[in-house]
């Protein structure tokens, strides 16, 4: 893919272009990119103005530096290397999948020496990892792919993450992934163009329900779960609030007004299984995040996940996942 030949439109002196910079990262999500570049493509196309204007860039891989690869396994050619870029441009790292692996140093210190200059700089999916590692969100609000949430929020205390589908805070930008990168970039449109142009955009994508930065990313629990039933809904809603401390099938019941068999029988009839077997699936499902996200040790995962003896953990974990916890470790390694 040539980013020049996606381009549309001619230059308008009565509009400032808005350069963006896209940095793949290795493993990105195709998703999310071409998510933001379509929506650019498209207001530039209704505008019939080039109001947008955009260029590849990354570390590429070793031996082919101009060449990178999203997760889906398909090449992208790189327009340029990590050069400085212009005082106004707009930095968008696209992130995806191992993305710890694809935070080196000299990305690290490129951001962080494009952010002293002033430039506004975004993170799709889990790239707000990478904008975290630089020091880029200390005291902001931001937002990260839902299955990352747990490992971000363990390393990176001093972030206020939210389930938002989006988030701008000051210079920073940040998604969760997928479609979401649509929602950030018809924000900016409507921001700097008006509602009518994003709108356009929005209907030429076939895309009929605008999210703002108030809309949470993941379903909501009856949707997810398939059944609306509200005392359900709000004990797995507790639940999923609390994984570190988990609480009693007794209290569950007694905060949502019935009693313990009552419980029992709704998970049960709903779920198929008891309200203690569900809640251990959440907490090892959290488990197994932390294991492949982090470097936290096996021992504090147990205990981040509410389990005070690691020989429990490590049996459980065993039962559901059909290999250790350390085995889990070293197959990330690997």
């Amino acid at each position: 893919m040539e980013s020049k030949l996606a381009m549309a439109g001619s230059p308008d002196n009565g509009d400032a272009v808005r350069h963006f910079v896209f940095v793949l990262l290795e493993n990105f999500s195709l998703l999310s990119f071409a998510s933001s570049i379509e929506a650019l493509r498209i207001a530039n196309r209704m505008s019939g103005k080039t109001l947008y204007s955009w260029a590849l860039t990354g570390e590429g891989r070793p031996g082919t530096p101009g060449i990178t690869y999203c997760s889906a396994g398909l090449e992208m050619r790189l327009d340029h290397p990590l050069n400085a870029c212009s005082r106004n441009d707009t930095v968008i790292l696209c992130g995806g999948l191992d993305v710890q692996k694809a935070t080196t140093k000299p990305l690290l210190n490129w951001i962080r020496r494009e952010a002293r200059r002033g430039i506004v700089i975004g993170g799709l999916c889990t790239a707000s990892y990478v904008l975290a590692r630089a020091g880029l969100l200390d005291g902001k609000k931001a937002t990260i792919h839902w299955e990352n949430q747990d490992g971000f929020t363990e390393e990176f205390d001093n972030i206020e993450l939210t389930k938002s589908v989006f988030v701008m805070d000051g210079n920073r930008y940040t998604t969760a992934g997928g479609a979401s990168s649509i929602d950030l970039m018809l924000k900016l449109i409507a921001e700097q163009h008006g509602e009518e142009l994003a709108n356009d955009v929005a209907d030429q994508l076939i895309y009929s329900s605008l999210r703002t930065d108030q809309d949470t990313q993941r379903l909501s629990v009856p949707t997810r779960i398939g059944v609306r039933h509200p005392k359900l809904s709000a004990v797995i809603r507790m639940m999923e609030e609390n994984i570190e401390d988990p609480i009693s099938p007794a209290t569950l019941a007694r905060d949502v007004g019935m009693s313990t068999r009552q419980l029992e029988r709704l998970f049960r009839r709903y779920l198929n299984r008891s309200p203690k077997r569900y809640y251990m699936e959440l907490r090892l499902q959290k488990a197994r995040n932390l294991l492949m996200q982090t470097d936290m040790s096996v021992i504090n995962v147990a205990l981040a996940c509410g389990f005070t003896s690691p020989s429990h953990f490590s049996k459980c974990y065993r039962a559901h996942y059909a290999t250790t916890p350390y085995r889990e470790r070293g197959a990330r390694s690997s």
